[in-house]
């Protein structure tokens, strides 16, 4: 004769050991992801940081291209390009260059 359980009172059902194994895989697996997942946020926040400091930058030389827009053309900045970008010197004035590098 079977026995009943008593009324009001369900029965225990008793989990496998492989049933736990696999619970505990599973869990390995899910922490197996989440380490992976921290390794790809950190380096996520080095490029923004990266990029933040690149916008910064730019940002810095777009206001100062502004200022010169908004001076406009002056003798003093004529001058400035000719001698840096394009090399050239005033009648009567020597140029040195450092050479011992």
């Amino acid at each position: 004769m079977a026995k009943k359980a008593p009324a009001g009172k369900r029965p225990r059902h008793r989990t496998s050991l492989l049933t736990k194994l696999v619970i505990l895989a599973l869990l390995g697996a899910i922490g197996w992801q989440l380490h992976g997942l921290q390794g790809q946020v950190e380096s996520a926040r080095a490029q923004r940081d990266s990029y933040a400091d690149q916008v910064a930058e730019l940002q810095q030389e777009n206001d100062a291209l502004k200022e010169d827009i908004a001076e406009g053309v002056t003798p003093e900045k004529i001058e400035e390009i000719a001698r840096d970008e394009l090399g050239y010197v005033t009648p009567g004035e020597y140029v040195f260059y450092d050479t011992s590098n």
